[in-house]
């Protein structure tokens, strides 16, 4: 099983009004967030997955539950609270990229605490952190207290997924990327979200140094430019996107994280001594597979996360 940590929300996309009145804006709410999405893409990847965060006992709330029952998603890790749950308002731009609006102080997906935290079993392969949930409060200490507590015992994958609506002060983001970044073993990270933390360095020399620590492997994602993957054993290269008629990215970079880890449990090498054994031609795999499943992700509206049957 893969434990997968943060936000679980609403999605709310914006739809064109017929009538063409002000007064009118129409809405198609889908359920999210992240490190929901992540859960979910492990499950239809054929992988056991469980959230760990806090869920509403509103309406909303209930209906992410069901989500994640329907789904096949472990709730054994999952707190209800009686707060809100967290609205994200979705604008997508003419090249699919989503923007995004948050309405979540004081709601559900944020009150994790440190007395919350489960005594994990070897059943749990691995721990997956993410997204606005790293930085936001209580949660966001929560979870580094988790990752210190469980780094070098099982597989830790990190990804930034920065998300300033929520949490607007990038300083406290670089700071507490730095932090996580010392005790993962894998992080996929978009070339959007290196610029909004590190704008006046290189890609290559900010990832680079995150493999000075325990990290393994680093997976840059560009969009329509397709992949890049840093291998402290290898060196690094990239493959190409593939070609798909857009819809839009919202889910992708969730899709791409899921199918990393997917694919790493499927060859039975999902711990750190796995990692560790990783030829180039595997991680070479791994990273084409990933950019296949965050294709087919690319090609439907909304975060709408492919079955292991769609990859062959």
């Amino acid at each position: 099983m893969y434990l997968v940590c943060g936000e679980a929300l609403f999605d709310f996309f914006s739809e064109e009004d017929a009538s063409g009145q002000a007064s009118r804006v129409n809405y198609k709410a889908i359920a999210g967030g992240s490190p929901f999405n992540v859960a979910v893409g492990l499950r239809r990847l054929g992988i056991e997955s469980a959230l760990l965060g806090g869920v509403s006992n509103d309406f909303l709330g209930q209906r992410l539950l069901q989500v994640l029952k329907d789904e096949g998603v472990s709730q054994q890790f999952l707190l209800e609270f009686a707060a809100p749950t967290t609205l994200a308002m979705v604008a997508v731009g003419a090249n699919g990229s989503p923007q995004y609006s948050f309405r979540g102080e004081g709601c559900a997906d944020r009150q994790l605490t440190l007395e919350h935290l489960p005594t994990l079993g070897d059943e749990v392969r691995g721990v997956h952190i993410g997204s606005f949930s790293l930085v936001v409060q209580p949660i966001g200490d929560t979870l580094l207290s988790l990752v210190k507590r469980e780094s070098g015992k099982r597989l830790i994958s990190l990804d930034p997924n920065v998300r300033l609506n929520p949490q607007p002060d990038i300083q406290l983001w670089r700071e507490r990327v730095a932090e996580l970044v010392k005790h993962a073993d894998l992080i996929k990270v978009s070339d959007e979200d290196l610029h909004l933390l590190y704008p006046d360095q290189s890609p290559e020399s900010v990832l680079q140094g995150w493999l000075q620590h325990r990290c393994q492997l680093v997976f840059l994602t560009r969009g329509g430019d397709g992949a890049s993957v840093f291998s402290r054993q290898h060196g690094s290269w990239s493959q190409p996107a593939v070609k798909v008629v857009m819809a839009d990215t919202v889910g992708a970079g969730d899709t791409f994280q899921a199918a990393l880890i997917a694919w790493l449990t499927e060859q039975q090498l999902d711990s750190i001594d796995g990692l560790q054994q990783l030829t180039r031609a595997q991680i070479d795999s791994m990273l084409g597979f990933a950019i296949r499943a965050a294709a087919l992700t690319c090609s439907k509206t909304g975060p709408d996360l492919p079955y292991r049957q769609q990859l062959g």
